[in-house]
């Protein structure tokens, strides 16, 4: 317990003095915008904390995440622009309350399936757990099929990361996949080890999720944009870079020296201006320094 406040102090500290010269320019968090298309039925609504994927199936409308709280009803107007079939499922990422937000406003009529380490993290915050609205119906520990045909939708769980609880979200007759907060903003992603994450763990997560996840075209992120398979195979690499480089330069190097040192291979993750839209966290090069940071304090207490 003492090292996982250790690493969110750290953690906590890192993102003040990243986003401190960049709070002027920052805008604020968007509001829930308007939905647009992925992929036949497959759209995304951005904005008011992470992206709410909207899938529309025979039987009715899957969200995957919710965003912040009391963005239920800018959701659902969202969706019904495009249909007018209830929404019947929810599927939530992780335990983050930008991406759970709202679930109680559509409890009513909906099953909300999480990972089984999700809920454990929802049911541990008193302010989640307090409201049964918000929590899952249903959990998964490694993989879950709902539904057939074109409106099959694969979850998996590979390990830590972000959290300890996060899922991969696939459809696989849209070849696409909802990554969730291991992959936002292109950039190395939060780590929060109140909730199980952890940096070393993450690479092998990744790597996990691009060998074991079959016919994937596009990948939308848990945050920002929709990127592409080879997007996200480009990120699986640059995070194994960076703990590789932890590693061998710990007690040699600074952060700061790592992480500009990944830089010619990976100028995308390794941006030095702050992202259009972006809610917190600084810039993909502070990120990055931050996650080595971490890094070194994981490898300090092994």
């Amino acid at each position: 317990m003492a090292r996982t406040r250790l690493l969110s102090a750290i953690v906590l500290a890192g993102l003040a003095v990243a986003g401190a010269a960049a709070d002027e320019q920052r805008p604020r968090i968007p509001p829930t915008g308007a939905i647009s298309q992925v992929r036949a039925n497959l759209y995304v609504i951005p904005g008011a904390g992470g992206n709410t994927t909207v899938f529309v199936t025979a039987g009715g409308v899957v969200l995957v995440d919710t965003k912040l709280p009391n963005n239920g009803e800018a959701i659902l107007r969202q969706v019904r622009t495009v249909t007018d079939k209830p929404v019947t499922t929810i599927i939530n990422t992780h335990s983050h309350p930008d991406h759970i937000g709202s679930n109680e406003y559509f409890r009513a009529t909906v099953e909300v399936v999480t990972p089984e380490n999700t809920k454990k993290w929802m049911a541990a915050n008193p302010r989640v757990a307090s409201n049964p609205a918000a929590m899952p119906d249903r959990t998964f520990t490694d993989r879950m099929t709902l539904g057939s045909g074109d409106d099959r939708i694969d979850l998996y769980y590979f390990g830590a990361g972000h959290t300890n609880g996060d899922a991969f979200v696939v459809f696989p007759a849209r070849r696409a996949m909802c990554a969730g907060d291991l992959f936002a903003w292109k950039m190395a992603p939060l780590i929060d080890p109140m909730a199980g994450g952890s940096v070393l763990a993450l690479p092998g997560t990744l790597e996990k999720a691009e060998t074991g996840i079959p016919n994937v075209d596009t990948v939308i992120e848990g945050h920002g944009d929709v990127n592409t398979w080879q997007g996200f195979r480009d990120y699986v690499q640059f995070n194994r870079a960076l703990v590789d480089a932890a590693k061998a330069g710990m007690g040699q190097k600074s952060a700061e020296e790592i992480a500009a040192g990944l830089k010619p291979k990976f100028p995308v993750f390794t941006k030095e201006d702050l992202l259009p839209d972006m809610e917190y966290g600084g810039t993909p090069l502070s990120r990055a320094v931050i996650n080595v940071n971490v890094a070194f304090q994981e490898l300090g207490k092994r």
